[in-house]
C-alpha cells in the first residue's frame, strides 16, 4: 500500500484510501460499521457528523453524507431531524449478519473453487483450517 498524499488520508487509526480500490462513501459507510462492531459505538449514540467525516478524511462532505445515507438506508443508522444521526438499536447483529453473508461470497466461494482445482476434497480443506494457525 502506497503512503503516498495522493492516494491516501491518514488520520488516527483510519484511512481512507483515494486510489479508487473502493468508492471513497462505501469507505466511510464501513469505517463507521467497523466502529459498531468494535463497540466503539453504541445502540442508540451519536456519530460523527457529515461535516465531521469529511474534515477528518478530508473529503468532500457530500461524499460523507452518501456513506451515511447508505447506512440510514440499510437500518444501521437513524436520523434525529436537527441533532445528527444514532445508531439503530439490533446494528451490530445486522452489520454482522451482513458482513457474514458476504464474507461467505467474498472468502469461501474463492477458497473452495481454488481447492477443487487442487484437487482436494473438502474434509482435507477442513483439516487445513482447523490446524491454521493465525498470526
Amino acid at each position: 500500500m502506497s503512503n503516498e498524499p495522493m492516494n491516501l488520508t491518514r488520520s488516527g487509526g483510519f484511512i481512507v484510501a483515494t486510489d479508487g480500490a473502493q468508492p471513497l462513501f462505501r469507505q466511510i459507510a464501513e469505517l463507521v460499521e467497523n466502529s459498531i462492531l468494535d463497540g466503539t459505538f453504541i445502540e442508540d449514540e451519536q456519530v460523527p457528523s457529515t461535516n465531521e467525516l469529511a474534515a477528518f478524511h478530508r473529503i468532500n462532505p457530500a461524499t460523507a453524507a452518501k456513506g451515511l445515507s447508505a447506512l440510514v438506508a440499510d437500518g444501521i443508522l437513524y436520523k434525529k431531524r436537527g441533532i445528527g444521526m444514532f445508531v439503530t438499536p439490533g446494528a451490530r447483529e445486522k452489520v454482522r449478519a451482513q458482513r457474514r453473508a458476504s464474507f461467505a461470497q467474498q472468502y469461501i466461494a474463492p477458497l473452495v473453487r481454488e481447492a477443487d482445482k487442487l484437487g482436494m476434497s473438502v474434509d482435507e480443506l477442513k483439516d487445513l483450517l482447523d490446524t491454521w494457525d493465525t498470526p
